[in-house]
């Protein structure tokens, strides 16, 4: 006997320390992949503990009397449908028969008890108001019986305290009042095992005097229920909650970060997450970035530009409405200084000074060092599109290759041309790893131009951000992986590759 006692309290408390640990256990480190898991694992909820009292009775050989019981419990939710619980109680059943014996029992016990969850497959409500339950359990008693064997001499006998096992079976409904309390309505009824199965009644099991059947606990019980923790970090227990709550608050939670995403405070033309400028006045012109367009690069914005195709030559000062106050040459719309824009204009693109590129001159004179550096430096705002990648990819797409093709044609017919190759990654890895594939990015860019297109590898700039300048202020998003291209300045130099890190050999996608 005492080594069955021993393995059923041992197994008590390894049920005890097992829900203990899976609800104490410290969150991982957050990552895409950590938080991806954390998401779909059930919430942190609460513990609940609760006290009862009700009528517990013994169903025997005797007829039984009204007779009380009461007790403590606490409990836990594993799920959304199983939840465990330790219930203590005393109580004292006691019964009488016409012309048999009476007995008056004195009952302690402990139960750890599985608690099945029967409304739990119901998602229409994110909150219960009831819950019915069935439940299980295993637990040992301590009692003591005394009763008269006979009715007439009343001599009382008794049945010592001895520690021994039951079973239980039961069911009941509660009703959530608030979010910290509600009430349950519950039955349950046991049975013991061993020599002492048939001792409740004081009706001993003997081979020549035996009783005619086990007897049987009964407790019929009112229970008040609290649950204890703190709503800020944990949840009521999940046995209140539908199982679906979790998934319609993410759902929630993403079309905000959706609107969030593709929202246009200036309302521009441009989301905020790539707009530069976010509060520029209304029906202003914008460049693709959310910049207020400058036209003539004097300073002055074009929706306050009185001249705002009129660039100041060198020496020559605009007021805040773009009006140049100090005119070079008498000022105004001359012959020459319509040549003049035009000339420079078309110097921008490789065309009104291309003479200039063998030593001739251009239409106002202009070096074919002039015009070379108008090819280099006006083409500085010309729009290239980016190249994008899959996650820890460096292999380039092939809806991609016609987007490089187009770069090419431009490198092509633009000789003096230099581009600028700067890769870019998003925010998941560490730094180390994050520089190393930004570099791995812009290089595959390079070899695939110089490879496929022919276009000499020193008119190719290397540079490399990580995820120091992402586009889009989410951790993982496309925007941030990926190539940009711009016009090489003067200045511009190429790069080292970045140190540590490993270089990435996934394709990707």
């Amino acid at each position: 006997m005492k080594k069955r006692v021993t393995l059923v309290a041992a197994l008590l408390f390894a049920l005890c320390i097992s829900t203990y640990s899976q609800e104490g256990a410290a969150p991982a480190t957050p990552s895409s992949s950590s938080e991806e898991s954390t998401s779909r694992r059930a919430p942190r909820n609460m513990w609940e503990v609760g006290v009862h009292g009700g009528y517990f009775f013994v169903a025997g050989d005797v007829d039984h009397l009204p007779s009380w019981g009461a007790g403590l419990h606490l409990r836990k939710a594993t799920d959304y449908l199983f939840s465990i619980r330790l219930d203590l109680m005393y109580g004292n059943p006691m019964g009488e028969g016409p012309g048999a014996r009476e007995f008056d029992n004195s009952w302690a016990s402990g139960a750890i008890q599985g608690i099945f969850t029967l409304n739990g497959f119901r998602s229409d409500k994110s909150e219960r108001k009831f819950n019915l339950y069935a439940l299980v359990g295993v637990g040992a008693n301590y009692f003591e019986t005394k009763f008269f064997d006979d009715p007439v001499d009343r001599l009382e006998k008794t049945i010592d305290r001895e520690l021994a096992l039951h079973a239980e079976l039961g069911a009941g409904a509660s009703i959530r009042v608030s979010k910290r309390f509600n009430i349950s309505v519950e039955h349950k009824s046991g049975l013991l095992f061993g020599e002492r199965v048939d001792l409740m009644d004081g009706i001993k099991l003997e081979e020549n005097n035996s009783s005619v059947f086990r007897d049987i606990f009964n407790y019929t019980s009112l229970r008040l229920n609290f649950n204890i923790g703190n709503f800020t970090k944990q949840s009521e227990p999940l046995y209140w909650v539908s199982p679906l709550d979790n998934v319609y608050k993410e759902i929630d939670d993403l079309k905000k970060r959706s609107d969030v995403a593709i929202e246009d405070t200036d309302e521009d033309g441009v989301i905020d997450a790539i707009d530069q400028e976010p509060n520029t006045p209304p029906d202003v012109p914008v460049d693709t970035k959310g910049r207020t367009l400058d036209s003539d690069r004097d300073g002055v914005p074009d929706y306050k530009d009185k001249e705002p195709y009129y660039p100041p030559r060198a020496g020559e000062v605009v007021n805040s409405e773009g009006v140049v106050t100090n005119p070079v040459g008498g000022g105004g719309v001359t012959e020459e200084r319509v040549k003049e824009l035009i000339d420079d204009a078309l110097s921008q693109y490789n065309l009104g000074g291309a003479a200039g590129a063998n030593g001739a001159t251009g239409a106002t004179g202009a070096t074919g060092a002039t015009g070379a550096a108008g090819a280099a430096g006006g083409l500085t705002e010309l729009f290239l599109p980016m190249v994008h990648f899959g996650t820890e990819s460096t292999r380039i797409k092939y809806s991609d290759y016609g987007t490089l093709a187009g770069i090419a044609r431009v490198l092509k017919g633009n000789q003096n041309l230099k581009l600028v190759i700067t890769g870019h990654a998003d925010k998941t890895g560490d730094e180390q790893v994050n520089n190393r594939l930004s570099y791995d990015r812009a290089k595959s860019i390079a070899d695939h131009i110089v490879e496929n297109h022919n276009i000499g590898r020193g008119r190719i700039v290397l540079h490399w951000k990580g995820s120091s300048e992402a586009l889009v202020p989410t951790t993982s998003s496309y925007m941030n992986r990926r190539v940009e291209f711009r016009v090489a300045r003067p200045d511009d130099v190429e790069m080292d590759p970045p140190s540590g890190g490993t270089k990435n050999t996934d394709d990707g996608y």
